[in-house]
C-alpha cells in the first residue's frame, strides 16, 4: 500500500465538546494541510499530510488559537507513514481506554447570545440554543466518545437544517452534538398545565411579576426562583422552604445590573462574564435596595449571571412583559434542605412543588445533577466554595506517575465524591449532605455513573474513619477493599494534591468542624506532620467538652458555657446570665452533662470555637445553618480595623503528653472578661481572629524548630473564613515558610475526596511494588 510522510499529533484534554475537532478541521484547510481529525474518547488524534513548514505552522497555532473552551494538558506528536489523503477531514471517533476528559457544561455564548434575540434568526427565542462553544455538556453524557448517539439528545432527531449545520465544516455548529432549533429540539412546558413553548415561558414571566414563586429547570438542575426585589416574595420563599437565615443566590439580569447592586472589582467581572459563570460573593452597595431577607445581616450577596439561554428569556422575551420584569432574581437551588437538586419532573413534583406557584420544566433529560459552583474572592482569585457546576469534572493533575484507579467517597456534609484515575483526579459535582437518604441515593447514582463515563472500575475505595457515617458504610458494603483515611489528613492532602505539592513532608493545618480522630476523640483544630503516606498529630487546640451531640453544632452557647464552667467553675453561671448567653436551667443541665459526661465528648474542634465566640460576643448563640455564628463572627471582625488586645498575653502554647496545645481556653476567659467590662463586639472578633491566627503561627514554628519543615497547607472549613485565612498565611509568609493553600478545591468537606483518592493511589503504589 502506498504510504506517504505524515505528522501524527496527540491533543490530551478537554478537547470534546468544545468545538475542538471543527477547530482541528479549519485550521488545516486553512494551511492547505491533507490528513484527518478523530476524537479518541481520551485524546483528538490528528493526521497532517502537506508542506512541513505548513506543519509547523499549525502546531503553534493549535495551541494559540484554541477554542476558549478548550483545555489543553498535554500535546504529542511524531512521524508516521500513512496512506495519502485527498483532503482534510473529521474521521469517525474511536475510543482508547487510557485517561478520558469530559467537558464541564459551559454557559451561553456571545453569538449564540446574539442570535437569541435576533428575529430574522431561525433560532430566536430558542430556550436550548447552543453551538460548539457552549450548551450543555457533562449533564447530558452517557459515555464517551462524545457524539450524539451517547447524549441525552439521542431522543431529539436533526431536522434537515439542523443537520446541514451539524456536517458542515464551516459551520459554527460543526459537530456541536447538542444542537437542534425550535423544530427538532427539546420543548418547554409548564409541569401539569397545558402551557407550551412561548406561552409556558409567558406564564412564568408573569407569576414572577406577580410576587409567585416558579421552578425553573435549567441544565444541571431546578431552581426556585422569585423576584429578589420583591421582599414579601422572598419571605414567603422562606416560610415555605423553611430556610429562616441562610443566603439565597441572586441570579442578575447583567453585568451592569450587578454593578448596580454590588461592589464589582475586575477580577470578579472576569469571573462572573466569563463562560463557567459561578455565584460569586461580592459585597453589598451601600445603596444596594435590594431586602435585608436575601440574605439576612450579612454584607454580601451571592451573586450570579444567566447561564442557560431559558434564564436569559426569563429576563427578556421581547414583548410587552420585559418592563415589568426584575433585573434581580432569586435562583436558589430546587431541593428540600440537605437533599439533592430535583432533576426531573417526578422529582420536582415530589419534592419541591409545596415550595412554588408552577414549575416551568422541559423535556431534555439531566443524566447527571449539577448544582451551581460558588466562589468568593481571595487576593485577587477565586477561592472556591462550592466545586460544582463549570467547573467539574475537570480533572486535577498529580506529577506522581502513579498507575491504576481508586474511588473516593468524600465527607459526610457538603459531599463531592473523587474518581482518581493514573495522575489525574476528577472530583464529582456537588451532592449535598449525606443525612438525607435522598443524597445518599444520588451519591450511589452518581458514582455509578461517573465510573461508567470514565470507564474506571476500582479495586479500591476510600472514606472516613467514622464507623456511622454513610459513605463509610457505603464503602463498607461495595464489595471493594476499604482504606479509610482520617478527616483531617485527607484536608491536607487535598491541599497537597491542588497544588500537585511533591517537595516533601508539609505541616498540615486542618481546622474545620469535626472530624473523627484516631484516639476516638472529635478533632476539629490540627497540625499534622503530613505526607501522601502518613501523618503525625503535633499539636492541637486545647480540648474542652462539648456536649449535647448534633445540637452543639447548632449552639454554640454549649460550647460557650462549657469554656465558662471550665475556666470559671460556679462562677460560671453569674457569667453565662450577665454575658445573656442562655437560661440558668439551660446552664444547669448543661453542667450537669459535662459533669457527668453525658452525651458529651472531648473535641479540639476550631470550628466549634468560632461558634462560642460569636455566643459570648452576643452575636449569635445559636445558628439556623451550618456556619451561620462563624459567618457574623468574620462580619463583625471585617467591621474593625484598629488596633486590639492580644486575648492570650502569656504563652500561647503549652504541652500536652507530646503535643503542643494552642491555649484557646485562655482566648475564651480573657474575650469574656474584655466584654463584660463594655469592650464592642466588632473589636473583639476582630481580636479572636488575630490571637487564633498568632497562635496557629507560633505552633509551625515550633513544629518547624522540631522536624526542619517549612512548607504549610491550609485547609479545613474554618479557612472558608477569608478574614481568617488572611491573618494566619500572611504570619506564616512573614516567619519565611512556604505556604500551600486552596484555589478552585473547596477548604471544606467538599474537598477532602481529593485528598482521600490521593492517600488510596499511593496505597496501590506502596501495594504494587
Amino acid at each position: 500500500m502506498e504510504t506517504c510522510p505524515t505528522r501524527r499529533i496527540r491533543v490530551t484534554g478537554v478537547v470534546q465538546g468544545v468545538g475542538f475537532r471543527p477547530f482541528v478541521s479549519r485550521l488545516a484547510r486553512r494551511l492547505g494541510l491533507a490528513g484527518s481529525v478523530a476524537n479518541m474518547g481520551s485524546y483528538v488524534e490528528i493526521f497532517l499530510q502537506g508542506d512541513p513548514e505548513k506543519t509547523a505552522e499549525f502546531a503553534v497555532a493549535l495551541e494559540k488559537e484554541a477554542p476558549p473552551r478548550a483545555d489543553i494538558l498535554q500535546v504529542v506528536s511524531d512521524d508516521v507513514a500513512a496512506p495519502p489523503c485527498a483532503d482534510f477531514r473529521i474521521a469517525e471517533s474511536g475510543f482508547d481506554r487510557s485517561d478520558i476528559l469530559v467537558s464541564p457544561d459551559i454557559a451561553i455564548c456571545g453569538e449564540c447570545l446574539a442570535e437569541l434575540y435576533d428575529p430574522a434568526d431561525r433560532r430566536y427565542r430558542h430556550p436550548f440554543i447552543n453551538c460548539t462553544a457552549c450548551g450543555p455538556r457533562l449533564t447530558i453524557q452517557e459515555a464517551v466518545p462524545y457524539d450524539r448517539e451517547r447524549t441525552s439528545m439521542k431522543t431529539f432527531p436533526m431536522c434537515e437544517a439542523c443537520a446541514h449545520e451539524y456536517h458542515a465544516p464551516a459551520s459554527r455548529r460543526y459537530d456541536a452534538q447538542p444542537v437542534c432549533c425550535h423544530d427538532c429540539g427539546p420543548t418547554v412546558y409548564l409541569l401539569d398545565r397545558p402551557e407550551r413553548g412561548p406561552a409556558a415561558i409567558r406564564a412564568a414571566r408573569e407569576a414572577i411579576i406577580a410576587g409567585k414563586i416558579v421552578a425553573v429547570k435549567g441544565i444541571g438542575g431546578f431552581h426556585l426562583a422569585c423576584d429578589a426585589g420583591n421582599a414579601d416574595a422572598v419571605r414567603t420563599l422562606r416560610e415555605r422552604k423553611r430556610r429562616p437565615a441562610k443566603p439565597f443566590a441572586v441570579m442578575m439580569r447583567s453585568l451592569d445590573a450587578v454593578r448596580e447592586y454590588c461592589v464589582v472589582p475586575p477580577e470578579a467581572e472576569s469571573l462572573l462574564a466569563g463562560h463557567r459563570k459561578p455565584i460569586v460573593l461580592l459585597p453589598r452597595r451601600e445603596d444596594c435596595g435590594l431586602p435585608d431577607e436575601l440574605a439576612p445581616s450579612n454584607p454580601t450577596l451571592g451573586v450570579m449571571l444567566p447561564y442557560a439561554p431559558v434564564q436569559h428569556l426569563l429576563f427578556r422575551y421581547d414583548d410587552e412583559l420585559d418592563a415589568k420584569m426584575p433585573d434581580a432574581l432569586v435562583m436558589t437551588s430546587g431541593n428540600v434542605s440537605g437533599a439533592p437538586i430535583a432533576r426531573d419532573d417526578d422529582g420536582a413534583r415530589r419534592e419541591i412543588a409545596g415550595f412554588c406557584d408552577l414549575i416551568l420544566s422541559h423535556d431534555r433529560p439531566i443524566l447527571l445533577r449539577a448544582d451551581d459552583s460558588v466562589a468568593d474572592l481571595f487576593r485577587g482569585e477565586p477561592y472556591m466554595i462550592r466545586r460544582s457546576r463549570g467547573y467539574a469534572p475537570l480533572p486535577f493533575v498529580r506529577s506522581s506517575g502513579r498507575r491504576g484507579s481508586v474511588l473516593a467517597l468524600g465527607g459526610e456534609l457538603k459531599n463531592t465524591f473523587c474518581l482518581a484515575k493514573n495522575d489525574l483526579y476528577y472530583l464529582s459535582p456537588y451532592i449535598g449532605d449525606m443525612a438525607d437518604l435522598r443524597t445518599a441515593d444520588a451519591l450511589e447514582e452518581s458514582a455509578e455513573r461517573m465510573q461508567t463515563l470514565f470507564e474506571v472500575r476500582p479495586k479500591r475505595v476510600a472514606c472516613d474513619l467514622h464507623p456511622g457515617y454513610f459513605t463509610t458504610q457505603y464503602a463498607e458494603k461495595s464489595g471493594l477493599e476499604v482504606v479509610k483515611v482520617q478527616h483531617h489528613w485527607a484536608h491536607i492532602l487535598s491541599c497537597m494534591a491542588e497544588n500537585d505539592w511533591t517537595g516533601g513532608p508539609v505541616i498540615g493545618v486542618a481546622f474545620d468542624g469535626t472530624g473523627y480522630g484516631t484516639d476516638g476523640t472529635i478533632w476539629g483544630g490540627e497540625l499534622l506532620t503530613c505526607t501522601y503516606t502518613g501523618f503525625e498529630r503535633r499539636a492541637s487546640v486545647a480540648p474542652f467538652a462539648q456536649a449535647g451531640g448534633d445540637a452543639s453544632a447548632r449552639e454554640g452557647w454549649r460550647i460557650a458555657g462549657a469554656h465558662l464552667l471550665q475556666s470559671s467553675g460556679e462562677a460560671a453561671f453569674d457569667l453565662a446570665r450577665r454575658l445573656e448567653l442562655c437560661s440558668e436551667q439551660e446552664m444547669r443541665v448543661l453542667s450537669v452533662m459535662t459533669v457527668k459526661k453525658i452525651n458529651c465528648v472531648v473535641s479540639t474542634s476550631a470550628g466549634r470555637l468560632f461558634d462560642a465566640a460569636a455566643a459570648i460576643l452576643g452575636l449569635a448563640s445559636r445558628s439556623t445553618f451550618e456556619g451561620e455564628a462563624a459567618m457574623k463572627l468574620e462580619f463583625a471582625a471585617m467591621k474593625y480595623a484598629g488596633e486590639t488586645p492580644d486575648l492570650c498575653p502569656g504563652a500561647k502554647l503549652y504541652s500536652d503528653n507530646g503535643l503542643f496545645r494552642l491555649d484557646t481556653a485562655e482566648i475564651m476567659k480573657n474575650m469574656v472578661q474584655e466584654r463584660l467590662v463594655g469592650a464592642s463586639p466588632e473589636m473583639l472578633a476582630c481580636a479572636f481572629h488575630r490571637t487564633l491566627a498568632e497562635m496557629t503561627a507560633e505552633a509551625c514554628g515550633r513544629i518547624r524548630a522540631e522536624t526542619g519543615i517549612d512548607a504549610v497547607a491550609l485547609s479545613g472549613g474554618v479557612f472558608q473564613n477569608v478574614l481568617f485565612l488572611e491573618e494566619v498565611l500572611s504570619r506564616l509568609e512573614r516567619a519565611g515558610f512556604r505556604v500551600l493553600r486552596h484555589r478552585l478545591v473547596p477548604p471544606n468537606d467538599g474537598g477532602i475526596a481529593l485528598g482521600q483518592a490521593a492517600a488510596c493511589m499511593e496505597m496501590n503504589a506502596l501495594t504494587t511494588t
